[in-house]
């Protein structure tokens, strides 16, 4: 790909062979030029140009941030102060937040610089970027079999996905709950990493399942990866699930040897029905991990089954609890035509949200109910310790877990809307590093028959975000993946 990637333009920036204007004005230009893709539900360009000749200045001046100048995209979960945050609903279509999150804070202080807000499903609920009030997100590869047909670019982060992918941006913010980051990125043939629960600051997210919901960075390579969470991550007394915990300098750590590491392999992570080229993707990914001095060794994940359940009954209980709040009373949609208090309730709930959110929304509030919350939501929060204590066993004898990160390379728009199931196992590999808090990498490595992206996933230990991306540069370095070219957007 002939843009730059993020620690690519940082060299360029610091090097001065490029000014931040310059770069903030080519990546516009980029916007502009792919805005059929629906990356973007509010572009900032005037704000971005202006916030580039301030960087200039500071750089200038010697007090460039860790990002300095550098463009982003931010996933529209982000609260951003001053500029319209949507979570992708029709319910927040007018919400002007007066507050920052603490995410974007830090990156606004290392110095990077957003173009705009990037579409998503609607409050991160969905695998495929369709459930968007404003309008389905378009993946920028194209099938070699079905070049007519446009693909989802994976979901929920599926604008942060499309807009790196298409050099719309150098990286962008994602929110992972179950999946929302790795899955968009390996189906766009980008780098997507989920660190640790409590990693990076939930503060001025707008919450889909709080205990599941975690920021990260989404970019073109490992390196990038590596720097822009450093700008992202940190303790956050805001954020009660925050833990106040040292952040590595992770680019130092890419350098460590690799040679040693165990990479766990699950048999349950690979059944039959997986398709060809996919198995044959993961077999590649150990023989490169292992050609860097890695240890391949089996381990097993009895409850790996399970783990996609107990997420949508876990998640869909949060979902119904935090979106409580949208009622038409203190912000955000509401009815025009109510006959009275219930009435207004209803219809603002009805027509604020889409049918997805309606449908996760009613069921999390089944499995709450009186009669059901032991049979469902007690159930599943004890399956979830179990799936967690598969992780915490698995590394007693391995540094590492390699999985494939989705079961399919993308789909086309449609293929999928009448069967929620089956686009809910989309998230098969992503959800139990979810659900057990732990960091997770996907990386672009191969092809699938139709030449579309399909990616590797790395499972690390608690906080080794260090460990995932070594071991990812490493899968990275071997791939030697192929971006799209600059005809290919087109």
């Amino acid at each position: 790909m002939k843009t730059f990637s993020l620690a690519n333009a940082r060299d360029l920036l610091v090097n001065k062979e490029i000014s931040a204007l310059e770069l903030i004005e080519a990546t516009l230009e980029r916007c502009s030029r792919f805005a059929h893709l629906n990356a973007l539900i509010t572009p900032t360009p005037e704000q971005a140009l202006a916030a580039a000749k301030v960087s200039d200045a500071r750089r200038a001046k010697g007090k460039a941030g860790l990002m300095e100048g550098l463009p982003i995209a931010i996933k529209d979960m982000f609260c951003t102060e001053g500029i319209r945050t949507t979570a992708g609903s029709k319910m927040l279509e007018n919400f002007v937040p007066t507050y920052e999150s603490t995410v974007t804070t830090k990156l606004k202080i290392a110095g990077s610089i957003s173009v705009g807000k990037a579409n998503q499903d609607e409050f991160a609920m969905g695998s495929a970027n369709n459930t968007s009030y404003y309008g389905n997100c378009i993946n920028p590869w194209t099938s070699s079999t079905r070049s007519e047909a446009q693909l989802v670019p994976g979901g929920s982060s599926g604008g942060s996905a499309v807009a790196v992918a298409a050099g719309m941006a150098l990286g962008a913010t994602g929110t992972d709950t179950g999946g929302s980051i790795r899955q968009p990125a390996s189906f766009c043939g980008i780098t997507g990493l989920k660190p640790t629960y409590g990693r990076c600051s939930r503060w001025g997210i707008i919450a889909f399942a709080s205990s599941l919901d975690q920021a990260g960075p989404m970019t073109q390579d490992v390196c990038s990866a590596a720097l822009m969470l450093q700008a992202m991550a940190g303790y956050d007394a805001k954020d009660s699930t925050s833990i106040d915990i040292d952040v590595p300098n992770y680019a130092a750590a890419l350098n460590q040897s690799f040679k040693g590491l165990r990479i766990g392999i699950a048999e349950q992570y690979q059944p039959n029905t997986l398709p060809d080229d996919i198995r044959a993707l993961h077999q590649q990914g150990q023989d490169w991990l292992k050609a860097a001095g890695a240890e391949i060794v089996p381990i097993s994940m009895p409850y790996t089954d399970y783990a996609l359940p107990t997420y949508y009954i876990v998640g869909l209980a949060e979902c119904s609890s935090n979106l409580s709040r949208y009622d038409g009373v203190r912000y955000g949609y509401r009815t025009p035509d109510a006959s009275s208090l219930d009435d207004m309730y209803m219809r603002t709930r009805a027509e604020g949200f889409g049918s997805e959110v309606r449908r996760r929304v009613l069921l999390g509030t089944y499995v709450l109910s009186a009669g059901y919350y032991d049979a469902y939501y007690l159930r599943a929060q004890k399956v979830r310790t179990l799936i967690a204590q598969d992780f915490h066993h698995a590394f007693r004898k391995c540094d590492l877990i390699l999985t494939s990160t989705t079961p399919s390379a993308a789909f086309a728009h449609g293929e999928k809307m009448d069967d929620p199931i089956s686009m809910y196992l989309n998230d098969v590999f992503t959800v139990p590093a979810s659900l057990s808090g732990l960091p997770a990498i996907s990386i672009p490595a191969g092809l699938s028959a139709d030449h579309l992206p399909l990616g590797l996933q790395l499972i690390g230990k608690p906080f080794d975000e260090a460990t995932v991306l070594r071991g990812g540069k490493v899968l990275e370095d071997a791939a030697k993946f192929t971006y799209l070219s600059e005809n290919d957007h087109e």
